[in-house]
């Protein structure tokens, strides 16, 4: 058997991994950034003490002059990194910082810029990585170079120490966010273990249906298990019904056949006969009602309402060729049928055939369609300008087998079958007055988006 996986874990892995992801990244930003901040302070500071350098030389006007010193204290401390020295073009020292040692600032290859300055980067006699600033000064037509330098080894070792920081800090901050996120996946998908609970209940006859508040996304899920489970008792309820039924409409004439086979009547091939038509009827009559609600029992199955009304339309224009028939359809909007397009068929067809056969001259039939917060309902209309019916009439036409009036054709079953099809898909069929003087059918069933 397949292993079955965790929501929750796979929830905790997936945003675990994606938050790893996204700290080391951020680490990796963060580390640049300071690298990069350190290195713009190092050349603001590089350049200020290059500037105090000219200006104190220019006013002492002369490179080799006693007194002139940078700013910065660094200067001072040996193999610091900070150096600064005042040298001939040609070469030869004028002047340099305590630093230095008895060494020399490396010599660059790059040339001198419009301003008369240059940067590069080397390394002094000790290995460490220097930043080196220069400007060329001319005094009394003596040229000579300001040297400036600090150490970016210093740099490199405070953004190792940034990163290692930074890294441990956003590891903490991980570590508290991992917790969370399995805290919250749990407590998100509690619903979910409520919703199963309440399933088991159903199913163990504990509740007749799903019960309880769950979240917005959960509850379409409910509300359909609510009428998956509705359409199915009304199924199994009217399979007893019919069972029922049937055993007794089969009861009379297994009577009669049994008294007649006891009593060995000289009539018994007829009586046979006659009682056999009876059952078969019987049996007939219920088979038919099992396939209506077997059809309408199909989940996901689903009918465009215009299109097979117009069709229907079509086909009673036909028949009817003495009538006007006005279909009026939607716009911008297809209306779905949630259910089997021959019961659809076998509804509005009924409908439409009475209309004709009823009225003087007009049938107008519309297609509609409703949408309140518990669901959407498809509404046919069948409205002709014949007499009418009372509102007892109205009420006795959807009774099996009833007939108004004898002198039309038919059985009677039409609107019966119309009303148990109606019933099956959990729709409902309304007979009033109409708008023609005649009758309206009101048919409204359930729709699907």
């Amino acid at each position: 058997m397949m292993k079955k996986g965790s929501i929750a874990s796979r929830l905790f892995w997936f945003s675990s991994i994606w938050l790893i992801i996204a700290l080391i990244a951020t680490g990796l930003l963060l580390t640049e950034l300071y690298s990069r901040a350190l290195e713009r302070s190092q050349i603001e500071t590089l350049n200020f003490n290059l500037e105090t350098l000219v200006a104190r030389t220019l006013e002492a006007g002369t490179p080799d002059a006693l007194g002139v010193e940078a700013a910065d204290p660094r200067f001072n401390r040996p193999r610091s990194g900070w150096y600064w020295q005042i040298s001939g073009v040609e070469g030869g020292l004028f002047n340099l910082s305590n630093s230095l040692v008895g060494s020399e600032v490396p010599k660059l290859d790059v040339p001198f810029d419009a301003r008369n300055s240059r940067s590069a980067t080397a390394d002094d006699v000790f290995g460490t990585r220097l930043r080196i600033v220069e400007r060329k000064v001319t005094i009394l037509d003596l040229e000579f170079v300001v040297s400036v330098t600090g150490n970016l080894d210093s740099i490199a070792s405070q953004t190792g120490q940034f990163r290692g920081q930074t890294f441990i800090v956003l590891g903490a901050v991980g570590a508290m966010l991992a917790i969370m996120s399995a805290l919250v996946g749990r407590v998100a998908l509690r619903p979910v273990g409520k919703l199963a609970r309440a399933i088991e209940l159903v199913r163990s006859g504990n509740a007749k249906k799903v019960e309880g508040n769950y979240p917005l996304e959960l509850t379409p899920l409910a509300e359909e298990l609510n009428e998956l489970l509705r359409s199915n008792t009304q199924i199994v309820e009217r399979a007893k019904s019919q069972v029922g039924n049937l055993a007794h409409g089969l009861k009379t004439p297994l009577a009669v056949l049994r008294n007649e086979a006891e009593g060995k009547s000289k009539n018994l091939p007829l009586v046979v006969k006659s009682e056999v038509e009876k059952m078969n009827t019987q049996v007939k009559t219920y088979l038919d009602r099992a396939q209506m609600s077997a059809r309408s029992a199909m989940i996901g199955s689903r009918t465009d309402t215009a299109k097979t009304v117009a069709r229907l339309v079509r086909v009673v224009q036909k028949l009817h060729c003495e009538r006007n028939v006005e279909l009026i359809l939607p716009q911008n909007e297809t209306a779905w049928f949630h259910g089997d397009e021959s019961d659809l068929e076998e509804m509005v067809g009924n409908l439409l055939d009475n209309a004709c056969k009823w009225a003087k001259n007009k049938v107008v039939v519309s297609v509609d369609s409703s949408f309140n917060s518990e669901q959407k309902t498809v509404i046919i209309t069948v409205n002709d300008d014949g007499d009418g019916l009372s509102e007892e009439e109205a009420i006795s036409a959807l009774k099996r087998g009833v007939r108004l009036d004898e002198k039309t054709a038919g059985s009677g079953l039409g609107l019966d079958i119309v009303k148990e099809l109606v019933d099956i898909y959990g729709g409902s069929i309304v007979l009033e007055p109409g708008s023609h003087g005649g009758l309206r059918a009101i048919l409204k069933l359930p729709s699907v988006k």
